[in-house]
């Protein structure tokens, strides 16, 4: 069965933090964080806002588009690794504020990789006619988990969210696969050591060693893991349909690191003019990264109907996955 997307959304916090704010807090300039990440500016949530109220903004967007209401959604699942609380699910706060009560909602973590994720699941729920409308959508608040006086991290990530409303019947832009893979093996080089059954309970010792906050090891490793990865996933999804990569129009990557990208399309030999780029504005926003700059390629026109999309990502975790898309 066709599974259709019949709408996108996103939305991103109106407050601006851009490396020369960050030149005041940590030993870094704004020439430095450009060249090395490609990042010239991230977006802050307010302090009062949580994952759920970016998801809902994106939401509202996603079915804005779709010509759908709230009380069509019967799934809606939500990629996060920032949610609201953990107990219960973003997913279930989204709900309530979409007052949508008859959806059945969760969320999935799967770090950066979360959104291609969430798509693989609504997949399975769609393709068995268990559903007919899913909502699925990516939300992070990625400051939250920052110690700012890192400067490796601190000067990467940005908060948002993207969504899309997925159905079994219509004449959308079509999803042909989606592809997803885990290794826990590897996963220790991008981690948020506390706040699990694994350490102690929140507790004054777990703050003082800095266990709440992300944690990044071993980076030029961790990238080189990922371009592999990246490129691997790429090549899966456009082979299982069929595709040479050079049929496809757009790559849409994980906004992580745009030297990152620049290595990615080298390894697929693809121009750069072919990956859609948000990271200068936005950074990495982790699972929302993909789900937000697909809205903005579609609301901006450059996706344009019969395009091949390819959406590729990679994760801490580790995480990665693609999918490709008939637009």
């Amino acid at each position: 069965m066709p599974i259709q997307i019949l709408g996108t959304g996103s939305y991103v916090p109106p407050r601006v933090l851009h490396n020369r704010d960050l030149e005041k807090i940590l030993d870094t300039t704004d020439e430095w964080i450009s060249q090395r990440t490609g990042i010239h500016e991230r977006r802050i949530a307010d302090p009062e806002i949580a994952a759920s109220d970016l998801a809902l903004e994106a939401s509202r967007g996603a079915l804005e588009m779709a010509g759908k209401k709230a009380e069509e959604v019967q799934l809606i699942i939500l990629a996060t690794i920032t949610p609201d609380t953990h107990c219960p699910a973003a997913a279930n706060w989204l709900q309530a504020k979409l007052e949508a009560p008859q959806a059945v909602t969760f969320d999935i973590t799967a770090a950066c990789s979360g959104f291609i994720f969430a798509l693989n699941v609504a997949e399975q729920y769609l393709k068995s006619g268990t559903v007919q409308n899913v909502l699925v959508v990516a939300s992070e608040i990625m400051t939250r988990t920052l110690n700012w006086k890192d400067r490796i991290t601190a000067i990467l990530w940005g908060d948002g969210a993207g969504a899309v409303f997925l159905s079994g019947e219509g004449d959308g832009p079509q999803i042909l696969s989606t592809h997803i893979h885990t290794d826990g093996a590897n996963g220790t080089n991008l981690l948020m050591p506390g706040g699990g059954s694994k350490t102690t309970p929140i507790s004054h010792e777990s703050v003082d060693k800095d266990l709440h906050t992300l944690k990044m090891i071993e980076a030029s490793a961790s990238v080189r893991v990922a371009v592999k990865h990246f490129a691997d996933a790429s090549l899966e999804a456009v082979e299982t349909n069929g595709y040479n990569i050079k049929e496809v129009d757009w790559v849409i990557p994980h906004q992580a690191n745009l030297r990152m990208i620049q290595s990615l399309a080298k390894r697929l030999d693809l121009p750069m003019e072919k990956f859609f780029m948000t990271i200068e504005k936005y950074g990495n926003i982790s699972s929302a990264s993909v789900a937000i700059a697909l809205d903005e390629a579609v609301r901006t026109g450059a996706i344009q109907k019969g395009n091949l999309i390819l959406l590729t990502a990679f994760g801490g975790g580790l995480t990665w996955g693609s999918a490709l898309i008939r637009w």
